[in-house]
């Protein structure tokens, strides 16, 4: 599912308008900007290849943005069949072999790279430049590189098309400069006429069997529950914060934090008999890595696509008061 996920982030989406001719090396910000729009607003369908490590998944995916919105299949095309159909705020998790969908609506949809922000903050934590030009998957390419300025957030380099800004590849690199995750589009087509039944379920409506699990989500205070963020890794804020029913869990505390371009998930979950089982820790999967808290009755995790020091120093940060 990591391939999947990855492209979720990436294709999932809300515009963010930005004067790049007020930022710092102007030309290089304005194509970041020009990239996260053009993936956020364009149609397209096409083949890509993610790869982390020695694992390289293939998946379709298709895009159609119109009047009524966006509506999105995702489909993985190595390995057990599975499926994402995204229709704006909704998403549906298709697992044919256990007859599983799992549907969920997601508030922040936001295509990568995912600006929480003003681009000028970017540049407070990460150097950006064009770099060369290459031809990938038919399509002349401008790159873009991300140097983190410290050792608390990724490195990350973009290529974009040349005529519309869309994001063609990108490469995300760790601590010591290695390549820890990368996807790529083998086949693409931008814009054009795109038929919508590419973006229906294939799975939808065969069979009644299906087990439908359901997580919904709402907005929250958490801090009124006694749960509070004290000092952030430098760069990074609190985005937003929700409380979400996750399967047979509910009542989970979700809130995101980012530093601008890459964003952690901080999950504070009641200590159930789930929760209970899970052994804290540091964990990774490629370029995500896991760090989990046992507090105050509480399960906290801590997920994201940043180096494992920042995940552990965000979920040292939560803290607990007893509300008056």
């Amino acid at each position: 599912m990591r391939s999947l996920v990855a492209a979720a982030a990436l294709v999932a989406g809300s515009a963010l308008g930005v004067a790049a001719a007020q930022q710092p090396n102007n030309d290089a910000v304005a194509w970041l900007q020009r990239i996260y729009t053009a993936t956020d607003q364009l149609s397209y369908t096409g083949t890509f290849v993610y790869q982390r490590g020695e694992q390289v998944d293939a998946s379709r995916i298709t895009r159609i943005v119109d009047a009524a919105g966006v509506r999105e299949r995702l489909e993985a095309l190595d390995g057990a069949p599975r499926e994402i159909v995204r229709f704006n705020e909704e998403v549906k998790c298709y697992f044919p072999e256990t007859m599983t969908v799992k549907i969920d609506r997601q508030a922040d949809t936001r295509p990568f790279p995912a600006i929480r922000g003003n681009v000028l903050e970017l540049t407070k934590s990460y150097r950006i430049r064009k770099a060369e030009t290459e031809r990938i998957a038919g399509y002349d390419c401008q790159a873009i590189v991300l140097e983190p300025k410290d050792n608390l957030r990724y490195g990350h380099k973009l290529w974009a098309d040349i005529s519309t800004g869309m994001l063609i590849k990108a490469k995300t690199f760790g601590e010591r400069q290695e390549a820890v995750e990368q996807f790529a589009f083998t086949q693409l087509q931008i814009g054009g006429k795109i038929d919508k039944e590419q973006v229906k379920s294939r799975f939808a409506g065969k069979g009644r069997d299906w087990h439908v699990e359901r997580s919904s989500m709402v907005a929250a205070d958490l801090a009124s529950g006694g749960w509070l963020l004290g000092v952030l890794p430098p760069g990074y804020r609190k985005v937003t914060e929700m409380k979400r029913n996750l399967g047979a869990t509910a009542d989970v505390g979700h809130i995101v934090v980012s530093d601008g371009l890459a964003a952690v998930s901080v999950f504070i979950e009641p200590m159930g008999a789930r929760a209970a089982s899970v052994p804290p820790g540091l964990s990774s999967q490629g370029a995500v890595n896991i760090f989990i808290r046992k507090f105050a009755n509480h399960l906290v995790t801590v997920v994201g696509e940043v180096p494992a020091e920042s995940v552990q120093l965000i979920a040292n940060a939560v803290e607990y008061h007893q509300p008056q």
